[in-house]
């Protein structure tokens, strides 16, 4: 599955990261301008900063890709983009389809590595066949055999893999957990969707109720830090040690929310008394907070925030999906860490982090 691994150049790097506006995205923008890339931010409205040049393209189109990539030659591409589709059927056919058309579209640039972030579902199983069926011992490693069940991260491997031998440049899958970052109308945003829940409790006098399982609850679990992924992403683009190989990325701490719940509202100005854990079901926030989202604007108005629309901001069903689930999920880190990516994050930092920020943008009081 792998392609023999050209030489690295030293010229310039130029990275095209596809899905740019996103919480991964946006973390290796960030990085990848600090570190003096050139950087291509590729999307459907093309949106331009300092260091950042933005390429409007439809990722469903390859027409659309290859008009927009036809004068572009990067030498790094970083896809964090995907589609949610109704079936999984659906989403093999759409998503994979993206990182097949857009690899094509490249067929011409000088290529030397593609990154694909994908994440735990690839143990896990998709969303419509969740923990179905039998699944391997956590902590999850990276050589574990797929399922066998159907699911799009195994189909975009796959295009990975033959864009990879017909191009000739080395690749590198990056499996993460739930992802904390910044960004703002996203569809899988557990960092803001509890800061957004923690307001609509302080402002309308509510409970802080945790809203999984109580395997959950209790066990131990993990998560990624945006940076830390956007810091592995870049280290296997340019470290041989990084070529042609699947890592799983997490912080390296691990936690059980029963710790973590308390901590989270302390930072989110939670009244103690107010914070509840799981007493005996779940209870899933698109439930909780049906009835409480027509407060929102009227929040937004009175605090001054710059979003008024709760579903650009809060994505109950992710929140509720991995909150949720019955099942132990821990990801062990040492074959990244043996091959030489030492980054850590502490978790309870990075939500502080990004509800400060949050903050400070007023997207949250």
């Amino acid at each position: 599955m792998s392609s023999s691994e050209p030489v690295r150049s030293s010229a310039p790097r130029t990275a095209l990261v596809v899905g740019a506006s996103g919480i991964t995205g946006s973390a290796l923008v960030d990085r990848l301008v600090s570190e003096g890339w050139g950087v291509l931010a590729l999307s459907r409205r093309a949106s331009s900063a300092p260091g950042v040049r933005g390429i409007a393209a439809d990722l469903r189109s390859p027409e659309s890709l290859e008009e927009a990539l036809a004068g572009e030659r990067p030498t790094h591409v970083f896809f964090t983009a995907w589609q949610r589709q109704a079936t999984e059927a659906e989403n093999i056919a759409v998503n994979s389809a993206m990182v097949r058309d857009l690899l094509a579209a490249l067929v011409h640039a000088p290529l030397e590595h593609v990154a694909l972030v994908t994440g735990l579902k690839h143990y896990l199983g998709p969303f419509e066949a969740y923990a179905a069926g039998e699944m391997p011992d956590t902590p999850f490693h990276e050589d574990e055999p797929r399922l066998d069940t159907p699911n799009f991260y195994y189909a975009q491997e796959d295009e990975l893999f033959a864009a990879a031998e017909r191009q000739g440049f080395t690749w590198s899958v990056h499996r993460s957990h739930t992802v904390i970052g910044h960004a703002v109308g996203n569809a899988m945003n557990m960092g803001l969707t509890l800061a957004v829940q923690a307001t609509l409790v302080n402002e309308l006098g509510l409970d802080f109720v945790f809203p999984g399982s109580a395997e959950q609850w209790n066990g131990l679990t993990d998560m990624t830090d945006s940076g830390v992924l956007a810091e592995q992403m870049v280290w296997a683009a340019t470290d041989p040690a990084g070529a042609n190989e699947p890592f799983n990325i997490v912080n390296g701490d691990v936690f059980r929310w029963r710790w973590m719940w308390p901590r989270l509202a302390g930072h989110l100005g939670v009244d103690p008394a107010r914070v509840v854990g799981f007493e005996g079901q779940a209870r899933p926030l698109e439930q909780q907070m049906a009835e409480h989202e027509s407060a929102w604007a009227g929040i937004a108005e009175k605090h001054g925030l710059v979003e008024s629309d709760i579903t650009r901001l809060a994505s109950w069903w992710h929140t509720d999906a991995d909150l949720g689930r019955e099942m132990e999920v821990v990801t062990d880190m040492g074959k990244s860490r043996a091959a030489g990516f030492l980054s850590y994050r502490q978790t309870e930092r990075s939500f502080a982090d990004l509800f400060a920020r949050y903050r400070a943008e007023r997207l949250i009081p």
